[in-house]
């Protein structure tokens, strides 16, 4: 079999909010993509319908990240995929995005809510990963999502949290032990997103985003675009020498700012600074 020099990324959940802007963009930047879907085959084939327009190739496949007992029959279909349309064993960029949000105060989070949220964001990215090693190719990439909240705490996202802040120790191990391989792996965090994670509450509550959009240096709540263009740029051969990271994209979300205060009824007359 000749040896294929195209680009290939696989992006699961990539019907919707940041995957499908994240393969769009990459699309856009000459990779070809493997779409996965949950439940909504349509849309997934409107976002291959899209990149084939733009002169890539892509095909779509439903993946259940929640549910390891499906990941060995998805390779299978992988591995049939890259034979049939590319003529090759292997791609080069796995985006690890498929997720859900659960929005519940800590009191109230279920063991159902927290074992729902487990499978799918952590323990289904550890062994779809660990499936899919194979047909990575060595000196390719790997790309996990964490979030903004992992760096700060608002209430509701205690169990979120904490599944991803276990991507990020898991995303240092895979850089760690896939070295050898010469395989580089990352995690972006995003802050929010004007999308329709978590029921698009970001994006349509008007009260939380005036609130977020305060809370961030530049001034507003982040979109798909800000985030897909930022890991198209991290797979790029530009940034072939960051591993092991964690990069958050959130527009300077809830950052520490040096604030000047007027001490002088408390502080002698002076200025001071904190």
């Amino acid at each position: 079999m000749s040896q294929n020099t195209q680009k290939i990324a696989l992006v699961t959940g990539s019907s919707r909010g940041l995957g499908k802007n994240t393969a769009l963009t990459l699309a856009q930047k000459g990779v070809d993509v493997i779409v996965t879907y949950h439940s909504s085959e349509a849309e997934a084939n409107e976002v291959v319908s899209e990149i084939k327009a733009m002169g890539r190739k892509a095909f779509a496949l439903q993946l259940d990240s929640a549910d390891t007992q499906t990941f060995d029959g998805f390779v299978v279909q992988i591995n049939r995929g890259l034979q049939d349309i590319w003529q090759t064993e292997q791609f080069d960029f796995l985006f690890n995005n498929a997720g859900i949000g659960i929005n519940k105060p800590f009191t109230e989070t279920t063991e159902e809510d927290f074992d729902r949220l487990m499978n799918i964001q952590l323990k289904g990215v550890f062994f779809l990963t660990q499936k899919l090693l194979p047909v990575i190719k060595d000196g390719g990439r790997i790309v996990n999502i964490s979030t903004g909240l992992a760096r700060f705490a608002l209430p509701g996202f205690s169990a979120y949290g904490a599944m991803k802040g276990g991507i990020e120790v898991l995303t240092r191990y895979l850089a760690k032990e896939l070295g050898e391989r010469q395989i580089a792996v990352n995690t972006i965090a995003p802050g929010a997103i004007e999308t329709d994670f978590g029921g698009g509450a970001v994006r349509d509550n008007k009260n939380m985003n005036d609130f977020i959009a305060s809370q961030t240096v530049l001034g507003r709540v982040g979109v798909p675009d800000d985030i897909g263009g930022a890991i198209a740029s991290l797979l790029s051969e530009d940034n072939r020498w960051i591993n092991g990271q964690r990069i958050e994209v959130s527009g300077g979300m809830f950052l520490i700012i040096q604030i000047s205060f007027n001490f002088k009824d408390v502080n002698g007359g002076h200025n001071a600074k904190s």
